[in-house]
């Protein structure tokens, strides 16, 4: 099974319901891995970072909960609107990772989308950058349409 590529739907209602403040709610990035339960289990159902349990990835140079994402820009165009974030880099990193998670730290740590790498990510003492495409109403990782 594959891991699913989505933004969550529980973020999709909380947006609705004013839940999220995309201009100063603290949003991070967790890195997970694709061994255990989590192949076939995190995807548009996935609602709170605190359900990756044991399948967040481990390893030298990484804080479990990931890092704060930064650079967050709101923008909106051909019908289209969307929120990116400046590309998070982890160095001297050791890990295997195989996709990540945003998510909102400030509101209970209620997942935001999920990303599967297509692949395990393997670095040994060295640098894993999760690079956001540009933002723009094609592009854009996250994008309400």
């Amino acid at each position: 099974m594959a891991i699913a590529q989505a933004i969550c739907n529980s973020f999709k209602t909380e947006l609705l319901g004013g839940i999220h403040d995309l201009d100063t709610d603290v949003f991070k990035i967790a890195l997970f891995r694709a061994t255990g339960s989590i192949v076939g289990t995190f995807g548009a159902a996935t609602t709170n970072y605190s359900n990756m349990g044991a399948d967040e990835a481990t390893g030298t140079g990484y804080a479990a909960g990931g890092q704060v994402l930064t650079g967050a820009v709101l923008g909106s165009g051909s019908n289209v609107s969307w929120l990116d974030f400046a590309d998070a880099v982890w160095s001297g990193l050791t890990l295997t990772a195989r996709g990540a998670l945003i998510y909102n730290s400030s509101k209970a740590n209620r997942a935001v989308a999920i990303w599967d790498f297509g692949a395990d990510k393997i670095v040994v003492d060295g640098m894993l950058t999760v690079q956001f495409p540009a933002p723009d109403a094609a592009n854009a990782l996250l994008r309400l349409a």
